[in-house]
């Protein structure tokens, strides 16, 4: 028994250090205290960070065609429908208070080189021949996201995706009919308007 139980031991403690007491979850490596913080004579400054512009860009065609008035209206006329939107997003854009950019293919007009104007209150752009406006919209998203802070109004699912990796933020176009609706509504009804 005496043989056994020293093989036993023998096995059982063969890595064991002489003096060595194992704790959990402590490391045995010979400890470095960190240096004390020094007291400054400054007291400390606030310094606010600064606020990001925000952006707010509208995929003009894949909202016509997922709000039910613009879509209806656009099957008479693209153009009328097209108006009618610009018109809504004026008027919202002192609700959001932000720059808003509708964004509009012609990626099928021969010849056509990227177009930005203001409308009223907005801005509107017309990408070049053989862009879509998906595609000016990520690279809007990308280029500009260390000086803006953007969200993209589309419901196009790979859209989505590409600009929630660029750090943009997303609302759907059935969603925003909804938000626009609502957030105008209270706007208005805090300020008087009728």
């Amino acid at each position: 028994v005496e043989e056994v139980d020293a093989i036993l031991n023998a096995a059982t403690h063969a890595n064991k250090k002489e003096g060595f007491v194992p704790h959990k979850g402590i490391n045995h490596k010979k400890r470095v205290e960190a240096p004390k913080p020094v007291a400054s004579d400054r007291p400390y400054e606030y310094k606010p960070t600064e606020r990001k512009r925000e952006f707010l860009l509208v995929d003009g065609y894949n909202v016509i065609f997922a709000w039910k008035e613009l879509n209806e209206l656009a099957q008479k006329n693209i153009d009328s429908a097209r108006d009618k939107l610009l018109d809504i997003l004026c008027n919202y854009q002192p609700v959001r208070d932000c720059e808003i950019i509708a964004v509009f293919d012609a990626y099928r007009v021969e010849n056509h080189s990227e177009t930005w104007m203001d409308y009223h209150n907005i801005h509107v752009v017309f990408t070049k021949t053989a862009e879509t406006a998906d595609r000016y919209i990520e690279r809007f998203v990308r280029d500009e996201k260390k000086n803006y802070r953007s969200t993209v109004v589309t419901s196009d699912g790979m859209e989505q995706i590409i600009v929630r990796g660029a750090g943009a933020g997303l609302i759907s176009s059935r969603e925003f009919e909804m938000r626009v609706a609502e957030e105008t509504r209270a706007f208005n009804s805090q300020y008087g308007v009728k």
